[in-house]
C-alpha cells in the first residue's frame, strides 16, 4: 500500500523554479465528506476523505449511532466495511483518540444520493416550434461554505444549436443544490444567451477568499439572476429573425466566389452588449458586471464583413465558440479564465474578482503583433496546469499554451483538435504530458494524435491520420506497462506512453475515472462503467444504471464527473431519463489505498471546474498514483 499527498509529487521542478515558487495556494476547506453505501461482497461501506492537511500517521475510527465500531483504528485506507450496517445506521467519523464529529455520513442505500429536479418551463419560439428542457452540465464549489459541495447545474432547451447551425432556441438556466436536495436558485440567462455546448461555461470557485464559492459566467440584456434582478436592458432581443449571409469555406479565410452557399441568420446573436457576471454562491445574486472580454467586435455591433475579417466568418460560428476555466495565475489565488475562438483568432482574458469587483488581469490576442503562430491552435476544450513547475498555472488551449503571465508560452502547427488530456501520463519523465487528437490531419501533415511535453509543447511521438480523428483518451487501465495507455478513434491499436502498440485499444473513448478498489482506471461511457481486462482486450461492465441518460449527444458524457464525496474514488453524477432527479453514484469496492481526496489536487480540481466546457473531457492529476514499475504478475 502506498500514500499519495499532492503536495509532494511535482516531478521534475528545478530547484531554481522551487526557490521562484509563490506561497502555496490557497484551497477550499472541505469536511471528511462521509458517505455510506452497501458495499460490494456484503455489508456498508463507510469512506472518507483524507486531506492534504492530515499527518501521515492520521487514524481514524467509525462510528455507528454512538458507537464505536473500528476494532483498531483504520490507517492502512480512508473507507472501512461494516458487516451489521444499514440503512437506518447512523455513521459518524472521528480521528483516533479524538471525539466523533457532529457531522453524520450521507447515506445512499441504492448506491446513490437523489437530487429532485424541477425542470424549467417549456416555450414556444417566436417560429411556432415548442420545447422542453433536459438537464446537461454540472459543477460543483462549497457555495455556503460550510465545508461540503453544492451542485451547480445547467439546464439546456431541446432545440439548443451547434454554432454552425442557425435557429431559435429557448432559454438556458442554471440552478443550485444542496447535496440534500434543496434548491437554492435559478438563473434564467435570458433570449439573448443562445442554448449549445459552445455558449455557456460557468466556473465555479471562491474568487474573493471569503469562504464561499461564487460563479462566473457570460450573461446579456435579460439575464435575471437568482434574486429576480434583471441584467442590463430587460426588453432588448437581439437575436436575428431573418436574413442570410455568404457562407465562408473551411479555412474561414475567403467568401465563396460564386455566393451559391449561404448561413441562415435566424436565431442567431450577432449584435448588442456581451456581460461577464459574477454571481453570489448563496443566493445566486449578481455581484459584479463588466463588459465581456474579449468582444465580438468593438462597439458590439459588426457588420457581416467585420465579422468575417475578425473571425474568419461573418455568421459567428467562430466568434461564438467560449471556453472557460479557473487557473491560479499568481499561485496562491484562483483567476477566471475566458476564452473566445479557436478555429482562426484566439483571445483568451483572465479576470479577477476581489473586494467584490471584477478586475482584468490580462489579454492574450492570437491576432496581435508576434502571435501570428498561435491562431487556428485551439481545441474543443482547454487544460489548467501549472506546467512549469513555478508554482503558477499556465492555460493548455489545444496546440498551444499561454504561462501564467499572459504570453505565449509554446505553439505546435497541429491545429485544431476535439479532445486532449494533460497529466503526468509518463511517470519516469519530468512534468506533465498532453496528448490529444487532432482533425485538420490535411494541414499538420497528416497527423491524428499526437503525445507532446506539456511544458515546452516538444513533440514525443505522433500517430498518422488521413481523416478526422474525433475521439481520443489517456488512462492507466493497464498494470503491464507503466504509466498511462492511449488510444484514438483513428486507430484500433492501445499504445503505451512510449507510443509502443500494445493490444487493441477499448472502444470507449468518453472518459475515466477512479472507480474500484485498485488504483487503475475504468471506463465511463454513456451511462456504463467498465473495467478494461487487459488479458482479454474487453471491456467488463461494472456499473449499468437504469433510468438514466447521458448528456451532448454523441459525447455520452454525464453530467459531472468528481472526487464529491467519501475517498479517493470519483463520483458519477447522471440526470434520470425523465430530468426528475440527479442521481450521484458512489463505489460501493472496498480498497486498502489511501490517497489525499482527489479535489485537493491542483490539476485535478482545476479540471473539475473546466469539465463543462464545450465538449466536456475527464479531469486528470497533476501525478501519477499507479505502480512505476510493471506489473510482473499483472493480476
Amino acid at each position: 500500500m502506498r500514500s499519495y499527498f499532492w503536495a509532494s509529487v511535482a516531478l521534475g521542478a528545478v530547484a531554481a523554479a522551487a526557490a521562484a515558487a509563490p506561497p502555496p495556494r490557497a484551497i477550499e476547506t472541505l469536511d471528511r465528506g462521509l458517505v455510506a453505501t452497501p458495499a460490494k461482497g456484503g455489508g456498508w461501506l463507510v469512506s472518507w476523505r483524507l486531506l492534504a492537511s492530515d499527518p501521515r500517521a492520521t487514524a481514524f475510527d467509525v462510528y455507528r449511532d454512538g458507537r464505536k465500531i473500528t476494532p483498531r483504528p483504520v490507517t492502512n485506507a480512508t473507507a472501512f466495511v461494516d458487516p451489521q450496517g444499514s440503512a437506518d445506521a447512523r455513521y459518524t467519523l472521528a480521528v483516533a483518540n479524538g471525539a466523533p464529529e457532529k457531522r453524520s455520513a450521507l447515506m445512499a442505500p441504492n448506491g446513490y444520493l437523489s437530487i429532485p429536479l424541477t425542470p424549467p418551463p417549456g416555450g414556444t419560439t417566436p417560429a411556432g416550434e415548442a420545447y422542453s428542457y433536459t438537464a446537461n452540465d454540472a459543477g460543483v464549489g462549497d457555495l455556503d461554505g460550510d465545508g461540503r459541495y453544492e451542485i451547480v447545474l445547467k439546464w439546456d432547451p431541446t432545440n439548443s444549436h451547434d454554432n454552425s447551425q442557425a435557429g431559435y432556441t429557448g432559454d438556458v438556466f442554471v440552478d443550485a443544490y444542496t447535496l440534500e436536495g434543496k434548491r437554492l436558485w435559478r438563473i434564467d440567462l435570458g433570449k439573448n444567451i443562445r442554448a449549445g455546448a459552445h455558449y455557456t461555461q460557468f466556473q465555479i470557485a471562491d474568487y474573493d477568499g471569503d469562504g464561499r464559492a461564487e460563479i462566473a459566467m457570460k450573461t446579456a440584456d435579460g439575464t435575471v439572476d437568482g434574486t429576480g434582478t434583471v441584467i442590463g436592458d430587460a426588453t432588448a432581443d437581439w437575436r436575428e429573425h431573418g436574413g442570410e449571409v455568404p457562407q465562408p469555406d473551411r479555412t474561414g479565410a475567403k467568401v465563396l466566389a460564386d455566393g451559391s452557399k449561404v448561413a441562415p441568420l435566424v436565431g442567431r446573436i450577432l449584435k448588442g452588449p456581451e456581460y461577464l457576471t459574477v454571481f453570489d454562491g448563496r443566493s445566486g445574486r449578481a455581484l459584479d458586471t463588466k463588459p465581456y472580454d474579449p468582444p465580438r467586435y468593438p462597439g458590439g455591433n459588426p457588420t457581416f464583413e467585420q465579422l468575417r475579417d475578425t473571425w474568419g466568418d461573418g455568421y459567428v460560428n467562430r466568434a461564438d465558440r467560449f471556453l472557460a476555466g479557473t487557473a491560479y495565475l499568481d499561485g496562491q489565488h484562483p483567476s477566471m479564465v475566458f476564452g473566445r475562438g479557436y478555429y482562426a483568432r484566439t483571445v483568451v482574458a483572465t479576470w479577477d474578482f476581489r473586494a467584490g469587483k471584477l478586475v482584468k488581469r490580462w489579454t492574450f490576442d492570437s491576432s496581435a503583433p508576434g502571435n501570428g503562430d498561435y491562431a487556428d491552435r485551439g481545441n474543443h476544450q482547454l487544460s489548467i496546469a501549472d506546467v512549469d513547475g513555478d508554482g503558477r498555472d499556465e492555460v493548455i488551449y489545444g496546440s498551444m499554451a499561454l504561462d501564467d503571465d499572459g504570453k505565449g508560452l509554446w505553439t505546435d502547427p497541429l491545429f485544431h483538435g476535439d479532445a486532449m488530456h494533460v497529466a503526468d501520463l509518463d511517470p519516469l519523465r519530468p512534468g506533465l504530458e498532453k496528448w490529444g487528437v487532432h482533425e485538420q490531419v490535411k494541414t499538420n501533415g497528416g497527423i491524428g494524435s499526437a503525445l507532446l511535453d506539456a511544458r515546452t509543447g516538444q513533440v514525443l511521438w505522433t500517430k498518422p491520420a488521413d481523416t478526422d480523428t474525433g475521439r481520443g483518451l489517456a488512462a492507466d487501465i493497464d498494470p503491464r506497462h507503466v504509466g498511462a495507455e492511449l488510444w484514438g478513434s483513428n486507430s484500433r491499436d492501445l499504445f503505451d506512453v512510449k507510443g509502443n502498440a500494445i493490444g487493441p485499444a477499448p472502444r470507449q473513448t468518453n472518459f475515466a475515472l477512479y472507480w474500484d478498489g485498485d488504483l487503475l482506471q475504468e471506463l465511463l461511457d454513456k451511462t456504463t462503467i467498465s473495467k478494461w481486462d487487459w488479458k482479454t482486450a474487453t471491456a467488463v461492465p461494472l456499473l449499468s444504471p437504469e433510468g438514466l441518460a447521458s448528456n451532448n449527444g454523441t459525447k455520452a458524457t454525464p453530467a459531472l464527473q468528481a472526487d464529491l464525496l467519501g475517498d479517493w474514488r470519483e463520483e458519477v453524477v447522471w440526470r434520470t431519463a425523465d430530468n426528475r432527479a440527479l442521481r450521484i453514484y458512489v463505489t460501493p469496492y472496498p480498497t486498502t489505498h489511501r490517497l489525499v481526496t482527489l479535489m485537493q489536487d491542483p490539476v485535478y480540481r482545476a479540471g473539475v471546474a473546466w469539465q463543462n466546457t464545450a465538449y466536456n473531457q475527464p479531469p486528470h492529476l497533476g501525478y501519477f498514483p499507479g505502480s512505476l514499475t510493471a506489473s510482473e504478475t499483472a493480476e
